[in-house]
């Protein structure tokens, strides 16, 4: 689905808990509004998401309801040189409760996941892959998608 008729500004207030009771799919991002060329998006997610990295572009969270981790790799993380993120050392994680924001660097591999659930909001730039630039194999319950429009 294209996100070309949601990546406007909104005219109008929206309120974010009738966006997210708008949508019942996990880890399948809508878009909310538009901010110059970053997209305002809401998510619900539970379990896992998949280690992926965005090259080019931060990745803005932050958590409306539950608890969110993520988990990061900083730096290349496998001490094998190859730059490619994948490895055990060199990992940490954050625990964001309700109200929490982070910042994933650019070209730090992370993994979302939450164990009860979380309602989230992100800012991407525009046509930014929830998978990222690179990712390890994407599990069935991961939407690949540059974010859907809002049906609320």
């Amino acid at each position: 689905m294209s996100n070309e008729n949601a990546a406007r500004p909104a005219t109008e207030p929206i309120l974010l808990s009738a966006a997210l009771a708008s949508f019942e799919a996990l880890w399948s991002p809508r878009i909310v509004t538009r901010v110059n060329d970053y997209d305002v998006r809401v998510a619900k997610v539970r379990g896992e998401h998949v280690w992926h990295v965005h090259e080019d572009t931060d990745e803005f969270f932050l958590v409306l309801d539950g608890t969110l981790e993520i988990a990061l790799r900083d730096g290349d993380g496998n001490g094998d040189g190859d730059g490619d993120g994948k490895g055990g050392d060199g990992e940490r994680s954050v625990t964001l409760e309700q109200g929490a924001v982070f910042v994933v660097p650019r070209g730090v591999w992370h993994l979302p996941r939450s164990g009860r659930g979380a309602s989230i909001l992100l800012f991407e730039p525009s046509g930014t892959s929830t998978v990222g630039d690179a990712h390890d194999a994407v599990p069935g319950h991961v939407d690949v998608t540059t974010g859907h429009a809002l049906d609320a």
